[in-house]
Parts: C-alpha cells; structure tokens; sequence
C-alpha cells in the first residue's frame, strides 16, 4: 500500500536547526532573552513614568484641595468668631474660637502620636529580609 502522502517540506526553523551548531542555537537564544528583558526593563520604566507623572498631577490637585479648604476653615472660625461677637463681644468670641481650635489640634496630635506609635517598619523590613531564598542573596556566604 503506498502512502498518498508525502513528508511536508523543510520549514525555515528545520532548515536552519539543522545547519547551525547548538552553541550557536544558544547563543542566540541568549541574545535574544537578553534583548527581551531589556526591551521588558524599558517598558517597565515608560510605565512608571506614566504612572508617577498621574500621580504628580493627582498630588498637586489634592494640595490644592487642601489650600482649597484651609480657606473654608479660616473664613468659617471668622464667621463664627463674628456671630459670637454679636453675643459676647469680639475679644472673648476670639477666645472662644481659638479655645476651640487648640481642642481640636490637641485631639489630632494625641491620636496622631499614637498612630506613629503602631508603626513598626523596621522589624517588619528585617523579616521580610530574611525570607528572601539564598539564591537570591548571591554576597552571602551560607555558614
């Protein structure tokens, strides 16, 4: 029984697999991994870029929400400061408005404080340091 048919011709990839040695067949497949991780540490960087130049842009909009409403604090504590004026007279509504303003600072600072106090970056770096593989840690001689 013959066969009806026949072997496909040589790809391109055949033809040259079978013309070039293995040392040169991997040469070139380092080259060529070489080239992608360039071209990945490249796009890595466009990448960033981007993202640091939105958030740039985003950080200068909130500060200027923050300006935005420093303003609105200031001319409500005048407000304020007015309308106890009209009870009071404006030296003790002045009192009262900047009483009320060293209240709130001292509550932000207190909880501030102890918010500073739960942080506990170092020993979580110096963790997380030691669970990197020693293969990856190539200056480090194992003992």
């Amino acid at each position: 029984m013959s066969s009806q048919f026949s072997e496909p011709p040589p790809t391109e990839a055949h033809v040259k697999a079978d013309n070039t040695s293995l040392g040169d067949l991997l040469g070139e497949v380092t080259r060529d991994l070489s080239t992608l991780m360039r071209q990945e540490v490249e796009l890595a960087k466009a990448e960033l870029k981007e993202s640091a130049g939105k958030a740039g842009k985003g950080g200068g909009m909130l500060a200027g929400a923050g300006v935005a409403g420093h303003f609105v604090l200031l001319f409500l504590s005048i407000a304020l400061w007015y309308a106890l004026g009209e009870l009071m007279g404006l030296g003790w509504s002045a009192v009262v408005v900047a009483v009320i303003w060293g209240i709130i600072a001292a509550v932000l600072a207190s909880m501030g404080r102890k918010e500073l106090k739960t942080v506990k970056g170092m020993p979580q770096t110096t963790e997380t340091l030691s669970e990197i593989p020693p293969t990856l840690k190539p200056g480090e001689v194992k003992r």
